[in-house]
């Protein structure tokens, strides 16, 4: 992958503002990439430094690993989940 890509998503997820979130699919449109799952594993490589919680799968849900942190931050934010669920129509940040 190359670093002009990495950077596109970084700056995707950088932009997201407190209390929005977008999907792994926004992010890559976004972006002007094809494709979620290339934006997970650009994210699982490096994000210390960005809001990587405000980044979703499509159905509002996070991952298990990172559950209880990542909902945790959104909450934070005002972002709140039922049953482990944001929701994705009252949440998503529309740029």
């Amino acid at each position: 992958m190359d670093e002009e890509t990495f950077e596109r998503v970084r700056a995707v997820v950088a932009s997201i503002p407190p209390g929005r979130v977008l999907s792994y699919g926004d992010v890559a449109e976004l972006a002007g990439l094809r494709s979620a799952r290339l934006v997970g594993r650009i994210m699982s490589e490096d994000t210390a430094d960005l809001p990587w919680h405000r980044v979703l799968r499509s159905n509002g849900t996070v991952a298990d690993h990172i559950r209880h942190r990542q909902l945790e931050l959104l909450r934070a934010e005002g972002v709140l989940a039922r049953d482990g669920r944001v929701d994705m129509r009252q949440h998503r940040w529309t740029s």
